[in-house]
């Protein structure tokens, strides 16, 4: 390998370089129309005769089984005729991912392994996404890459190679899969399950990768998810999460138009350097200069700083005081998260009353600051933990793991 060579392979190790995919997706002979758009699907009808006058009204009947009915094959969709059911099926598919395991855990989050197209080395191409329930709401915490792009110190799913970038149809898959496996589609008019009463309420691209480095397809997925006539989630209950990848984020807001929240997790540049490596590259004054002048940013849309509480490293009432002083002028809350443990990890949680007194420190500074509970520790689908079967742990690695879980 020559020098140059070498220098490169080390920036992007540290993140000063975008990781290169290993592999690029390969579509089937008969793809799926999930996560097409409606110009896509009226093409597709003119290349299997459709006329020009009848596409808009056929992709509308399309698009209302395949995201408001759930459809999973062209024979479902009564209102298009058994001749135009046939010639889609001939060419097409409605195939989302596939649920290659499911786990639940005792607090009733679920975490899915999904089996994406490929492989790397004799293993399949997966990503984890989970559900968590809430008496309010619903959240579905979904992926963008197969592995990560970054090596943030304190992240399990960091340590593991980027595979792929995911195609705007794998990343709404994982809806569509999530409310199948909850049972979560409209049904039919007298069965008395309302469009409100949806399970999945709420979503976070805060899986598995960096979104802002497959900006087109997460903006393409997001913008489908958000669509009133099909999935319609809110865009105020979309987020999208960033580690801070300064040049992307105007174009969330312009071309998206969610909620944001970024990876913030230290207050000086020396220790988000090691924490989150990306900063080298966009150190903080970059970031929060981007922050202040999101596109919509106010009171009822404010960035979310989040923030992982480590013990001795980031936690001190020093640092809470100058987080305060970081942010002021732009509206934001801060979610505290106390640290998911993992086998390898050189960090500790900070002590709970430590995370207290943090917490009011930024509260009595006039923002809000809660402590996010950990949720599906025991399944390893804690913020932090989530980890793809092309890298799984060994037994020990799990059992260590499950172990830390059930004595937190």
């Amino acid at each position: 390998m020559t020098r140059a060579a070498v220098r490169a392979d080390a920036l992007t190790s540290l993140g000063l370089i975008e990781k290169r995919p290993l592999e690029s997706y390969v579509a089937p002979d008969k793809p799926s129309l999930v996560g097409w758009s409606r110009a896509a699907l009226a093409a597709a009808l003119g290349d299997i005769g459709v006329a020009e006058p009848q596409r808009r009204m056929r992709v509308q009947q399309i698009w209302h089984w395949l995201y408001l009915r759930g459809a999973q094959s062209f024979d479902e969709m009564t209102t298009l005729s058994k001749e135009l059911r046939a010639a889609l099926a001939g060419r097409f598919t409605l195939a989302r991912p596939e649920a290659a395991d499911e786990q639940i855990s005792v607090d009733g989050t679920r975490k899915w392994l999904v089996r994406l197209p490929g492989e790397v080395a004799g293993r399949p191409h997966d990503v984890e996404c989970v559900y968590i329930p809430e008496t309010d709401r619903g959240t579905l915490c979904i992926s963008s890459q197969v592995g990560c792009t970054l090596n943030c110190s304190f992240c399990h799913t960091g340590t593991q190679r980027l595979v792929r970038n995911l195609t705007a149809g794998e990343i709404v898959g994982q809806v569509l899969l999530a409310r199948d496996r909850l049972a979560d589609w409209q049904q039919p008019p007298g069965a008395g399950n309302r469009p409100e009463s949806r399970l999945i309420s709420n979503i976070v691209v805060m899986g598995m990768g960096e979104p802002l480095y497959n900006f087109e397809a997460v903006r393409d997925a997001l913008n489908l998810v958000a669509d009133g006539d099909g999935l319609s989630i809110s865009k105020r209950r979309i987020t999208l999460s960033t580690s801070g990848v300064v040049p992307q984020i105007p174009r969330v807001g312009t071309e998206i138009g969610v909620m944001l929240a970024v990876s913030l997790h230290a207050v000086t540049d020396d220790v988000r350097d090691q924490l989150v490596p990306l900063n080298r590259k966009y150190p903080l004054r970059e970031l929060l200069s981007a922050c202040r002048n999101y596109p919509g940013l106010s009171n009822a849309r404010r960035i979310t700083f989040e923030y992982v509480m480590l013990k001795g490293v980031n936690d001190s009432l020093a640092d809470a005081k100058a987080l305060v002083r970081l942010i002021k002028g732009i509206p934001a809350k801060i979610n505290l998260i106390p640290f998911n443990p993992w086998p390898g990890s050189k960090y500790e949680c900070s002590d709970w009353e430590q995370i207290e007194r943090f917490s009011e420190i930024v509260f009595d500074a006039g923002y809000a600051s809660p402590v996010r509970t950990p949720r599906g520790r025991d399944i390893l689908a804690a913020c932090g933990q989530l980890k793809s079967a092309s890298e799984k742990l060994t037994a020990r690695e799990r059992l260590a793991l499950r172990a830390m879980a059930m004595t937190d």
